[in-house]
């Protein structure tokens, strides 16, 4: 569905992207993550034909982007970050306006926003006008827009900017039932919206793809095989160096809890090494109250991969 190569963008001595190359497959849904100024809107940008790439190659179902922009396009639906709206018009004439750029032929008009509306759950506020709606709402108008030509490839720029957490809700579930239809190229900052979401993620920084795999893959690559919480009761200096001596530990963070006792943070290479804790814990008479595995988070990935970690590619 998309094939980058080699793709740069200069501005002025500048390199907003350097040289990326990756490919989404029919049916993928894609996080897109990067930090502020990382290159993601410029990618976006070039990947719709909004922006020109200094070189590279972009096709999009077959179509170079450069070379026939018109039908690339076609296969398009794009919501960008701020998504601008008319805010003076109602939805159905914002709607029925932005149908006719997109050349939806006239037979199909009636059809296709009744079915744009529905989708995004807009059939009661059709007469409404934008600018007197809730921003969730705002946005369901810019994600109506995005699907009226039918598109193969939905690219969302941060849907979900400036909503509060029921709205932002309200539109993750929205996302998800188009996803079911749809390619979907998403980028975001709220980042388990992507781990719930997304089958596979690229990470850009400083304009280069620096990790492109599945979340669970680049977490094991990337964070550890395991992190376990222990609360031990006990002297927590003589607790933390025992830990530390057990085999295959790599590090071990302490931390006061109330009433004497210890939150141990420990990661290790093997897989699990709770049976081996519980013994230290037994052997040396100290008290235990908790210990588990702990689930490592997008958010923990991304901050790894953006301070400075190597390329990670898919495995």
């Amino acid at each position: 569905m998309i094939k980058v190569s080699n793709l740069t963008k200069r501005f002025s001595g500048y390199t907003a992207v350097d040289d990326i190359s990756f490919e989404v497959d029919r049916g993928e849904i894609i996080g897109f993550l990067g930090p502020n100024g990382a290159g993601k809107t410029t990618t976006m940008r070039m990947l719709t034909g909004f922006l020109h790439p200094t070189r590279g190659k972009i096709e999009i179902a077959g179509c170079n982007v450069m070379t026939n922009p018109l039908e690339a396009r076609r296969h398009i639906g794009y919501m960008p970050e701020s998504c601008p709206l008319y805010t003076e018009m109602r939805v159905d004439e914002y709607l029925k306006f932005r149908a006719k750029i997109k050349e939806v032929p006239r037979r199909d008009l009636k059809n296709r926003l009744g079915a744009v509306k529905e989708q995004c759950g807009l059939t009661q506020v059709g007469g409404r006008i934008i600018g007197q709606l809730s921003k969730g709402y705002r946005q369901r108008v810019g994600l109506a827009d995005s699907l009226l030509n039918e598109p193969d490839l939905l690219i969302l720029d941060e849907p979900t900017a400036g909503l509060d957490p029921n709205q932002i809700r309200e539109v993750r579930e929205l996302i998800g039932r188009l996803a079911e239809r749809h390619t979907l190229l998403l980028s975001t900052h709220i980042l388990p919206e992507v781990e719930m979401a997304c089958k596979r993620v690229l990470i850009i920084d400083k304009g280069k793809i620096v990790a492109s795999d599945s979340p669970e893959s680049l977490q094991k690559r990337l964070l550890g095989d395991a992190q376990i919480s222990a609360d031990i009761l006990g002297d927590a200096q003589v607790v933390e160096d025992a830990l530390k001596a057990l085999e295959s530990v790599d590090l071990v963070i302490s931390s006061p809890q109330e009433d004497g006792w210890t939150r141990f943070t420990i990661d290790s290479a093997s897989p699990d090494i709770r049976c081996h804790i519980f013994d230290c814990v037994v052997s040396n008479g100290w008290k235990l109250r908790e210990l588990h595995t702990e689930n490592r988070s997008l958010e923990d990935l991304f901050v790894t991969i953006t301070r400075g970690n190597p390329v990670v590619e898919e495995s």
